[in-house]
C-alpha cells in the first residue's frame, strides 16, 4: 500500500484540475512540467507529489470530482 498524500497536495492538485481540466494527461513527466509552469512551487519534491497526484486522478478518471 502507498502512503497517504497530505491535504495541501490534494488541494493544489484539485484546484489545478478545476482550473485546467483539459491540460493534464496521464503522463507524469508532462504533468510535472505543467505544474512547474502553472504554479509558483519552488520545491521539486512538492511539485513532483502534486504532479503524481494529478496523474493518478487523471488515469482513474477523477478529473472533475
Amino acid at each position: 500500500m502507498g502512503t497517504v498524500k497530505p491535504a495541501y497536495i490534494k488541494v493544489i492538485a484539485r484546484e489545478l484540475l478545476r482550473k485546467y481540466p483539459d491540460v493534464f494527461t496521464g503522463d507524469f513527466d508532462e504533468n510535472k512540467k505543467l505544474v512547474a509552469e502553472l504554479t509558483n512551487i519552488t520545491s521539486k519534491r512538492v511539485r513532483n507529489r502534486v504532479a503524481g497526484y494529478i496523474t493518478r486522478r487523471v488515469n482513474r478518471g477523477l478529473i472533475n470530482v
